[in-house]
């Protein structure tokens, strides 16, 4: 009979092996502490009792694995599947998804590592990618242009190369519909929103969008709340040819193979609440997020069309449905 074992929690700051897989390389231009909230960690035995775990989960977050020699590999908040996902493991758990109508979300798998990152969203998750994907959706209509653009929400797409295998699902993407067509298109637009996953993770998540993708991807939102400082977090991702000078390190030589691009942080802005006001106050540092319209819609800007601004009191509107179900 097959079971799933619950294993002794461990810090990931000290427990992670230096030999554990990793589902995509994290840039090295920023670092950022990570967070060492604890995990449950299961052993995956089967679909079956996988699902029967996910449904028991009180939490969002759930550590599954093959075996305990990679027991600890730390994204946070997130379910993993590490060793013995086979392809075809992979598929049979799209299928039971889609036949049990889960909402949970393949954020990636590698059928090469074999390694299955499975979201299962929280409400304050969810408001963090739709409350700011709405906000631009709703400067596409007041622009008369929301037939120009698909929004393509969670869809699954598979990585270049890899039609059966490696994929990934974000949280809110869309793209411009006459500039790219097909039927499997790349977004040129992805949020990807963290409640507790790691600002590594949500990294890692950025830079696996620009390279499955060929560089079809050409702005990535990073939208992450920091429990600990009590804030919202937006980061805007592009990619821009690099001009390496001097030695090259070996990541960074990794991440220029394809292009010559890397990417580049362009825009921070965090939203802190202010509750000694009535009612609550927002306060947004470094001004309006910028999204270019080149890159969204793969053109340059005709008559009357110009960037999307995202502004102050739009952000301050979406950091205020964000905080709603923030859990103290």
């Amino acid at each position: 009979m097959h079971s799933i074992a619950v294993m002794p929690r461990t810090s990931p700051s000290t427990s992670t092996p230096s030999s554990a897989p990793s589902a995509s390389t994290l840039p090295t231009s920023v670092e950022s502490k990570e967070e060492e909230d604890e995990a449950p960690t299961v052993r995956f035995t089967s679909v079956h009792r996988l699902f029967q775990t996910i449904n028991s989960t009180t939490g969002d977050i759930l550590i599954v694995t093959g075996t305990t020699a990679f027991s600890w590999f730390a994204i946070l908040h997130i379910l993993i599947i590490t060793t013995d996902v086979s392809p075809s493991h992979f598929a049979e758990i799209e299928r039971e998804r889609e036949n049990r109508r889960r909402k949970f979300r393949f954020r990636r798998y590698s059928s090469e590592s074999r390694i299955l990152i499975i979201t299962i969203p929280t409400m304050a998750h969810e408001q963090l990618h739709l409350g700011f994907y709405h906000q631009y959706e709703r400067q596409l209509i007041q622009r008369g242009m929301d037939d120009a653009w698909l929004s393509s929400g969670s869809a699954t797409l598979r990585r270049r190369g890899h039609p059966g295998g490696d994929g990934g699902e974000g949280d809110s993407t869309g793209l411009p519909t006459l500039e790219r067509p097909g039927k499997e298109p790349w977004p040129t637009l992805v949020v990807e929103a963290g409640d507790s996953e790691s600002l590594n993770g949500l990294r890692a998540d950025m830079r696996w969008w620009f390279m499955a993708s060929n560089h079809d991807v050409k702005i990535v939102i990073l939208t992450k709340f920091d429990h600990r400082q009590r804030h919202i977090l937006l980061e805007r991702w592009e990619e821009e040819e690099s001009h390496p000078q001097g030695a090259l390190t070996r990541s960074r030589a990794a991440r220029l193979q394809h292009n010559g691009l890397e990417p580049i942080l362009r825009q921070t802005i965090t939203i802190t609440r202010d509750a000694t006001t009535s009612p609550a106050s927002y306060n947004v540092t470094r001004g309006a997020l910028v999204l270019g319209f080149k890159l969204l819609f793969l053109r340059d800007p005709g008559p009357g069309e110009a960037d999307f601004v995202i502004s102050v009191q739009e952000l301050q509107n979406f950091a205020q449905r964000v905080w709603r179900f923030v859990r103290d």
